[in-house]
């Protein structure tokens, strides 16, 4: 799919897995394959650096290589990094390396070291738009536990802070409020179990997790569903929610992982504090992944 110039965060962007080594070292040639095989199957661009990609125990270096790998792999238009850190400062550190190694633009968690307020959620959200790229808000109040709600993101949106959001909540009745108050803020799926209701909803993006496993199938699903085409939408989604559904539980990087190497892909090992699934989770996820492929799925 090719992007409107300047909203490029449209379309299925993949919040990548990121392969690591049986001695946890980040394998970049790997990395850089993946990103190419993720858009070779229908997805529209990537997103480096995101919680599913473990950026937190990954060291500056590794940091800055994973971004530069992936938009050597498929160019920086199609490349939207996760650029949250502690900091104010350090997140705009790495929204600059973003736009000196060629992306587009960037994904933003509001400030998570601490239960932030209105006031430092904006001040945080305006020092990274010094950058000049364009934000991607992101609503991960599970996580956070700050809640970027559909009056601030209207007003983070009015003063040209964010462009879109990464909707995470789970609630779907927010995707209402956000059009109402915000009508030109970007709605983009965040959670792949709230796929159809979003994009029934009005979503203009997706930014995904299982199709690092299932790129193909999770494309059909999420052009049909954005078309309305609710005969093939629906009994895909039906079929992919065992799957879908572990992208909102804790352990969501260790089973999507799993996933991969089920298809034949390379998901790999975790870093801790991340820790191998459960035997009864492993099996769950694995059972899923193989009756998605035998289904034609993968």
């Amino acid at each position: 799919m090719t992007h409107p110039e300047n909203r490029p965060w449209r379309g299925i962007l993949v919040a990548t897995a990121l392969p690591l080594r049986e001695d946890l070292s980040v394998d970049h040639d790997r990395y850089a394959e993946h990103c190419a095989w993720l858009v070779t199957n229908g997805c529209d661009g990537v997103v480096p650096n995101g919680s599913l990609g473990e950026y937190q125990v990954l060291t500056p270096e590794e940091r800055a290589r994973v971004v530069e790998t992936a938009v050597a792999a498929v160019g920086g238009e199609r490349v939207m990094p996760g650029v949250a850190a502690y900091g104010s400062a350090e997140a705009r550190r790495w929204a600059e390396q973003a736009a000196e190694a060629g992306c587009a633009s960037v994904m933003l968690l509001p400030p998570n070291a601490y239960r932030a307020d209105e006031r430092s959620v904006l001040a945080h959200y305006t020092e990274v738009a010094k950058a000049g790229l364009p934000v991607v808000a992101y609503n991960n109040p599970i996580d956070t536990k700050v809640d970027l709600v559909p009056e601030l993101l209207a007003r983070l949106h009015g003063e040209g802070l964010v462009q879109a959001v990464k909707e995470f909540s789970g609630d779907v009745r927010r995707a209402y409020r956000i059009a109402e108050l915000a009508p030109e803020l970007d709605l983009l799926i965040g959670a792949d179990d709230v796929l159809l209701e979003l994009a029934a909803a009005g979503a203009k993006g997706w930014v995904a997790g299982y199709p690092n496993a299932l790129p193909r199938a999770s494309a059909e699903l999420y052009r049909a569903a954005t078309a309305g085409d609710l005969g093939t939408a629906l009994p895909l989604y039906r079929r992919l929610h065992p799957l879908l559904r572990w992208d909102s539980k804790v352990e969501f990087v260790q089973a999507i992982k799993l996933s991969m190497d089920v298809v034949g892909r390379y998901g790999g090992p975790v870093r801790p504090p991340r820790v191998p699934l459960l035997p009864e989770q492993a099996a769950a996820v694995r059972a899923a992944t193989e009756k998605a492929v035998a289904a034609g799925l993968a």
